[in-house]
């Protein structure tokens, strides 16, 4: 980031720091990308003090801090989502999960980093679940209530759109690949991988957005929190149709990798224009093509990602044609690259085709290392294997 400008020493989650930052400079358009920050109100602070801001209020922003509160929102507004119960008391939950039988969905309530989600065979997975959630507080607050859905057999996929109040502009589907392993195995992580666009039978992307991304924004100025930014739906496409798994209040991750590189129009322009009410008066353009983004995770990740393991081989995807390479979580010591987190760097490979998009991304992979580093080698190869792109 320190290449396109200035970088400050202040944390996300630093909401009087930011605002000092924001009042000493006044930019012309504040972008809130972290879920942390939204949540903790830092868009109604900086608002209150007269900045543009692009992002939802504390009020909007509770589609993602809070899965109950989404869930509700839904249920309140008949869009499709899975059956579930909501619990606070850990008891309660495991009887329930017993009565009911067969493989569930045990999620957090809170914010986790894409960890929060637990996907159960049978009831006692699910009782292993509750209990690291509910009664050790392995997340702490955020998994002291709990939902349980029920399992929902399909493809996943990811719809974002720009929002502002009723105006919806989508962007094209994407899919996410959270499990760590080959093989959708392993525990789930906050994403190892995404293609974009995600090819679907004809008239699905339209009915996502009639049925789901359209409703829930007017839902949400129904009852008083309208939203301004990027509403993002993680979807499961049923045998019945569409349904809602979770909502994010931003920019999915590794979603926006994957889509950004095929905007074709003025990211600026458009996010001026979702701040100001303007929307409808934007033409959005995407490339054809696609794009593969790879996640390089740290050793350890996502439990305990290992830390300061130098980064070598960038410099040889410098300018290489059709790869774009986000740094998720490094630092820079002595003019050497070091991880810093446990999904360390994005590499997107571009193509006229999906097939393409991975050969690129999975030959620049092979520029790069670490110790311990560990990815996916499959990342959009269901989609391939559905769509023969």
């Amino acid at each position: 980031m320190a290449r396109y400008g200035r970088c400050f020493p202040v944390r996300a989650t630093d909401v009087p720091g930011i605002v000092a930052l924001a009042e000493e400079h006044r930019p012309d358009l504040i972008v809130v990308g972290p879920e942390e920050p939204l949540a903790l109100g830092l868009v109604d602070v900086l608002t209150a003090r007269g900045l543009l801001v692009f992002g939802p209020t504390q009020r909007a922003a509770r589609i993602e801090s809070s899965k109950i509160f989404a869930k509700e929102l839904l249920g309140r507004h008949g869009i499709p989502q899975p059956e579930y119960r909501a619990f606070e008391d850990p008891e309660e939950a495991v009887r329930w999960v017993r009565v009911r039988r067969g493989p569930c969905v045990v999620k957090a309530d809170g914010l986790a980093a894409g960890k929060g989600s637990v996907v159960c065979r049978d009831p006692a997975e699910a009782e292993v679940a509750i209990q690291r959630l509910m009664v050790q507080g392995r997340l702490g607050e955020a998994g002291r209530r709990v939902v349980v859905e029920e399992y929902l057999e399909g493809e996943e996929a990811s719809a974002l759109a720009f929002v502002s109040g009723e105006h919806v502009v989508p962007l094209p589907l994407a899919q996410d690949h959270k499990r760590l392993l080959d093989g959708d195995r392993g525990p789930n992580t906050g994403g190892m991988g995404a293609i974009a666009p995600l090819r679907v039978c004809p008239g699905l992307e339209a009915r996502i957005v009639q049925e789901i991304l359209e409703p829930t924004a007017r839902a949400l100025c129904a009852e008083g929190a309208p939203f301004c930014g990027v509403l993002y739906a993680g979807l499961m496409l049923t045998a019945e149709g569409p349904k809602v798994l979770e909502f994010n209040a931003r920019w999915g991750d590794p979603e926006a990798q994957a889509l950004l590189p095929l905007l074709e129009s003025d990211l600026l322009e458009i996010l001026l224009a979702t701040c100001s009410g303007t929307l409808d008066q934007v033409s959005v353009r995407w490339a054809d093509g696609a794009s593969c983004c790879v996640v390089l995770a740290s050793e350890g990740y996502p439990e305990q990602p290992v830390r300061g393991r130098r980064i070598y081989g960038l410099e040889r995807l410098e300018g290489r044609p059709g790869v774009v390479v986000f740094h998720g979580g490094t630092e820079e010591r002595d003019a050497a690259l070091y991880t810093a987190g446990g999904r360390v760097l994005s590499v997107v490979g571009l193509g006229e085709t999906l097939t393409a998009a991975c050969e690129v991304a999975y030959r620049a992979v092979e520029e790069v290392r670490f110790e311990g580093m560990q990815f996916r080698r499959d990342i959009g190869r269901r989609a391939q294997a559905s769509t023969g792109a």
